[in-house]
């Protein structure tokens, strides 16, 4: 199609020309105030000398017609899955196509919203939709049509903020009256102090309530802790154990209705993170000795320990006479600390004591009682511990994982990490130890000892047990059968890795999950489901991964270093993965926790209607049935309107929008047409004024 226009390229700048045209009125206001014949003429000629300096040409442009855009989003959100609305949305798409394909003219550009930002912002279609136009004028654009169920997180305020003067459309998925029960969080807490309760606040939701009470079960790391009973919409606490450092994953449930919408949000998972308050720390030295120095400043270097230090400075067999005032300053609070408040410390360790008959028997029997019920002991033995004056023969010795043979050894040798320790997460990776032999410095004495229970990770003299660990019933021990490893401490023979050994054998002995012998551990990573046994046993059962939805796989796990067994699977369902070896069990959440895409399923067309109908569009449903059939309006074609939109059809706007592909320029006031205007107009006023001037003088006499 062709269009015509008339153009000015001005000779002189704008304001030159404004002054020209002012004064050439001036002169022609003051002809026509005098009366002066020619005064018209003059204004012709006038005209035409500032026409030509306007440089006034005639323009034709070749227009081809443009396509209207129309754009068509698709929510491909979690929430999409639900029922039959991507069956629905699948089969408006291809009438959607159709439709368009009909009305002529018109460019569909199909765009498909991210499921990626709906686990974390919910869904976003008008995010999508902006990416889609970028590349196409606001001009250009037809008409937006959307499939969703209605559930939009990121809809504009204004229409303004549309960036385009179209009719929005939305087509709604799913059907109407649709049920759905699911928990709310009002308040969860991240963080907790291990071994006290925190409290987390919920409330059940129910589209269709009627009255009935719900029941709530309650799990922490898969095991069951409560269950309550709530009313739909009340606030209910929940009391929840902290009952370990790390992760404690805490799932809140109620049982699916036959007629609910969808599970999936019938379940909150909250992780509580367990940080330990200051742990507090008994150490009690038998005697002075090189050793003891190293355990006080270690334990004095950690700003997160809280220490108690009980020295024997002259044992009973070493009595001369001094007064006991001078020996102290004030009486030991033995009682109180191995009677009332032996619960309270998170860790006891024995450092070369011997039963010296300082603490009375039901002191060993509080510590023994201390450890079974989950307390953490630790010996450092010496020589003592080889005769009968040793802590075996004393109610320690129930709980001992070593007997003594009743020798010691009195030569250089170097520990080494025996091969259950080098599977231990105690005792696997110590700098220096996969050197044959350790490279670190030498001890000289060992108490030679039979393991009777638990696991040996180090080993001294001939391959004699040096480092025992072992539990007794919640509890743990860890028996040392030499003192001096302060010799590591004081560098000798370049030393060893002391510290890394201490704190390791504290943190096991503390229950820390990263340092469990038998473990099992899932980690994401994107899409990536990372699976990790921890084990000091020769072979590692298959484990069985079970995804939110039900669906159930066996995963086995490769060896990867000594007592690591490891396997890597992708998952795309987002929710909480039960992940079981047949003994232990450990839980994954993939996504956000509590997905906003799922908080809330039942489709609406409320959100979206504000919107739609300001740009004068419509919002309607297409479900025709409980199934995926759908029925969807006439597309017809219009010009510019304030509705686009009627009971049985929908209405694309027809932008007109075009592309130059040509253009003819002809200048009006430049060459030999311009010129002989302009010089006509001239001479034309000239004789005009020369015959009025000829004739006045005939008449007046005054040639």
């Amino acid at each position: 199609m062709n269009s015509f226009s008339l153009d000015l390229t001005p000779l002189l700048p704008l304001s030159v020309l404004v002054g020209l045209a002012v004064l050439s009125l001036a002169i022609v206001v003051l002809g026509f105030w005098s009366r002066r014949r020619g005064t018209l003429l003059r204004l012709v000629a006038l005209a035409l000398i500032l026409l030509s300096l306007a440089g006034p040409s005639f323009v034709r442009e070749d227009r081809q017609g443009l396509k209207d855009v129309v754009a068509v989003v698709l929510d491909e959100s979690g929430s999409q899955t639900i029922g039959q609305r991507g069956a629905q949305t699948a089969k408006a798409r291809d009438a959607i196509e159709k439709n368009l394909a009909a009305l002529g003219n018109v460019e569909p550009r199909f765009i498909e919203s991210s499921r990626t930002d709906a686990e974390n912002d919910g869904t976003r279609l008008f995010a999508a939709l902006n990416a889609g136009l970028a590349d196409v004028p606001p001009d250009h654009v037809g008409g937006v049509i959307m499939v969703t169920d209605g559930l939009v997180d990121d809809i504009p305020a204004k229409v303004d903020a549309l960036g385009f003067k179209a009719p929005l459309h939305v087509l709604i998925t799913g059907h109407e009256g649709e049920r759905d029960r699911r928990i709310e969080l009002v308040d969860a807490p991240r963080f907790g102090i291990v071994g006290k309760t925190q409290t987390v606040t919920a409330r059940v939701l129910d589209t269709g309530d009627k009255g009935e009470p719900v029941t709530l079960n309650v799990r922490r790391d898969g095991v069951a802790i409560a269950t309550l009973q709530a009313q739909v919409g009340a606030r209910i606490q929940i009391a929840v154990p902290v009952d370990h450092a790390g992760p404690n994953v805490v799932e809140i449930e109620v049982p699916t209705l036959p007629d609910e919408l969808t599970g999936i949000n019938n379940k909150a998972v909250v992780t509580i993170e367990g940080v330990r308050d200051k742990l507090k720390v008994l150490l009690v030295s038998g005697e002075p000795h090189s050793g003891e120095r190293m355990w006080r400043n270690i334990l004095k270097s950690d700003a997160n320990v809280d220490l108690v230090h009980f020295t024997i400075l002259r044992p009973p067999e070493k009595q001369d006479g001094t007064p006991i005032n001078e020996l102290a300053l004030i009486a030991f609070p033995t009682n109180e600390l191995f009677g009332n408040k032996i619960t309270d410390f998170d860790l006891i360790i024995f450092d070369r004591y011997s039963n010296q008959s300082i603490l009375p028997y039901v002191y060993f029997d509080n510590i023994a009682k201390y450890v079974r019920n989950g307390g953490a002991l630790l010996i450092a033995v010496g020589p003592d511990y080889a005769t009968q004056d040793g802590l075996f023969y004393s109610p320690l010795g129930a709980i001992a994982p070593a007997r003594p043979t009743g020798s010691v050894t009195e030569a250089p040798f170097r520990a080494a990490i025996t091969p259950d320790g080098e599977k231990h997460p105690v005792t696997r990776g110590l700098p220096g130890g996969d050197a044959t032999p350790p490279a670190w410095g030498q001890w000289f004495r060992q108490v030679d000892a039979d393991v009777v229970k638990g696991t040996s990770v180090m080993a001294g003299q001939n391959d004699k047990p040096l480092l025992v660990l072992s539990r007794e019933d919640k509890g743990r021990v860890a028996l040392m059968l030499s003192d001096q490893i302060w010799l590591w401490a004081r560098g000798y023979e370049g030393g060893g890795p002391y510290l890394d050994l201490t704190r390791r054998l504290a943190h096991w002995l503390m229950k820390e999950p990263d340092l469990e012998e038998e473990a099992l551990r899932a980690s994401l990573h994107g899409k990536e489901l990372s699976i990790e046994r921890q084990s000091v046993k020769g072979s590692v059962a298959p484990v069985i991964v079970t995804a939110p939805s039900g669906a159930t796989r066996t995963v086995t796990l490769a060896a990867a270093e000594p007592g690591l067994s490891r396997a890597t699977i992708s998952v795309d369902e987002l929710g909480l993965y039960r992940l079981t070896d047949g003994t232990l069990t450990v839980l994954a959440n993939v996504g956000p926790e509590n997905p906003r895409e799922f908080q809330e399923v039942v489709s609406t067309p409320d959100r979206l209607r504000p919107l739609a109908e300001a740009t004068g569009g419509s919002v309607r449903r297409i479900g025709t049935g409980p199934g995926s059939d759908i029925a969807l309006p006439r597309f017809v074609a219009m010009g510019d309107s304030p509705r686009y939109a009627g009971s049985d059809y929908i209405g694309i706007r027809r932008t007109q929008a075009s592309v130059v592909k040509s253009v003819g320029i002809v200048p009006l006031a430049i060459g030999l047409s311009g010129l002989l205007l302009l010089l006509g107009s001239t001479i034309l006023a000239w004789l005009y004024e020369g015959r009025r001037f000829s004739v006045k003088r005939r008449d007046g006499g005054t040639a």
